[in-house]
Formats: C-alpha cells, structure tokens, sequence
C-alpha cells in the first residue's frame, strides 16, 4: 500500500490506538492532543511525531483524522484559530471519527469544501478493544470518490468500512446503532435479573442464547460480566448520554419518537448520580439492585 503523511487529531481510548495502526502500517503520522503529555507518550508507544496544534499536525498531510468529544470539539480542532482548515492543503482528505451530530459534519464539510478539501464522517463501532485490535466498523458519510481515496487507510484499523450515503449519513448509522445498542442492553438487563434470580447459570445460558434470535455481541460479550458485577469496559455511560442525546436532537428534528431510549437514559442518568459515570454502558443492569447506595 503506497504510504501517506497521515495527521491524527484526539488521542483518547478510541484515538490513542487508531492512530498506532496507522502508524504501524507504515504511514507518516504526526498526531495531536489537547494534553501534550498524551501525545509524547504516543510518539514513544508508535513511530511518529507530534505537534502542538491541529494546524501545525495538518499542514502537510494527505489525511486527516479527528476523533474527539463533541460537536463544540470538531469547530474547534477544524475551524478555530488554530484549527485543520487554516492550514490544510488543497486536497485533503478529511475524516472525522467522533460520534457527532449531522448536523455539524454538513457544516464542516461545508467549510472544508469551500478550502478545496473533501470531507467524511466516519464515526465508527467496537469500542476499546475494536480500536485496540483493529477490527473496528467504520459507518460513512460522503461521497464515492473521496471514499475509494480513504478507504485504504480507513482499513489499518477497521474490519468493516461501508459508505452509506451522502454527509451526515455516517452520523445517522452511528445514531441508530447506538439506539440498537440502548435498548440490547435494557433487554439483556432483565433477562439476566430474571435469570439470576431463579438460580440459572448465566455462562450456560449465554451459551445457548447466542445461537438463537437473541443472539447478540452485548449477549456473547456482556452478560457473564453483568452477572459478575463487572463494567470497567471502556465505553462510559457519560458518553452513551451524550451519543443519545445526538439521537434526541435528530428525532427532534424528525419528529419521530424513541421512547426506549429515553426510558433508558433516565437510567443511565440515575446511575451516573450513584456514581456510575465512568462505569461501562452494561452497568445499565445495577437499575434493578436492591442496595441503591
């Protein structure tokens, strides 16, 4: 695969081990963080450099990857003072992959082309060990053209990457899967109760389960570790707050309703004024503990 300078924006759970793939498949990769410290200790995990902004980062690259919080996060790391598109080089391939709103990959998309730049949203699936062990679903937002250029290098840490339409469509998979995600968990929790309260084993159960119609990743995944009280995952509930509350803005806009999931967020919400914050998203089986302390 021809090699390319690679600048890689946001190095949290998700970022810190995307980039060392990209990194590891023999790319140019400079990357940058708000906390510099994190970024040093990247450049001494993986072959690369750092730079103290995301405009110095994006000055010569062919690609640019963002993943960081939220929507303020993007407009700021794309278009504040310091940001990608005051530096970035007719041509460059964008690629966003925070979980974000639509909304704001139109917008920057916008800006960018206005740059000669093209622009994807990729928000992508599999958590903490998906990004560790390069086996992450990339969903896809642009178009066919600036798609085929990405995929290539997409693919150093994904095991699936799928274009599902114009801009904002990445974002719009990502909602829905998140969705999926929220009420698998809600419904795993009570089985798991039930389960646990007649006395039946949760590993054989599991076992049995996963061949059938509730077959699941949160069933193979998760169940064992709900049962055990386990939730130190990765993916906090403060974050799933955050992707529903994408979710809610869109149906808004849509004038739709999800009630599952706002059933569900008020028990996240719950759980994060017991403490839960940083906990992982299946702690969503603690609703039913009969010790709330």
């Amino acid at each position: 695969m021809t090699q390319f300078k690679i600048a890689f924006i946001g190095l949290g759970t998700m970022g810190y081990p995307m980039a060392g793939h990209l990194a590891n498949a023999g790319h140019d990769v400079t990357v940058y963080n708000r906390t510099t410290a994190k970024a040093k200790q990247w450049t001494d995990t993986y072959p690369g450099a750092y730079a103290l902004t995301p405009a110095l980062a994006a000055a010569s690259a062919d690609f640019v990857f963002t993943c960081v919080g939220n929507d303020d996060d993007l407009r700021e790391v794309y278009c504040g003072e310091h940001g990608i598109l005051s530096t970035a080089k007719p041509g460059t391939v964008l690629i966003d992959n925070t979980t974000a709103s639509a909304d704001v990959s139109r917008e920057i998309a916008a800006h960018a082309a206005e740059k000669s730049l093209a622009f994807l949203d990729a928000p992508v699936s599999g958590g903490e060990a998906g990004a560790v062990n390069g086996c992450l679903t990339v969903m896809v937002g642009g178009d066919q053209t600036t798609f085929n250029k990405a995929k290539p290098i997409i693919d150093c840490f994904a095991k699936a990457t799928t274009l599902m339409g114009e801009i904002g469509f990445g974002q719009i998979t990502k909602m829905a899967n998140q969705l999926c995600i929220a009420g698998i968990l809600q419904g795993l929790s009570e089985a798991i109760t039930l389960a646990k309260a007649a006395g039946l084993d949760i590993e054989q159960m599991t076992e049995v389960l996963k061949h059938g119609a509730a077959g699941s990743w949160q069933l193979e995944n998760r169940a064992a570790t709900m049962a055990k009280d386990e939730f130190d995952f990765g993916f906090a509930i403060d974050w799933m707050r955050k992707d529903l509350g994408i979710c809610f803005d869109a149906a808004d806009k849509l004038n739709i309703e999800l009630p599952l999931a706002k059933q569900v967020d008020a028990k996240y919400e719950e759980l994060q004024q017991r403490g839960y914050q940083r906990a992982d998203t299946s702690v969503l089986i603690k609703q039913f503990d009969t010790d709330k302390r």
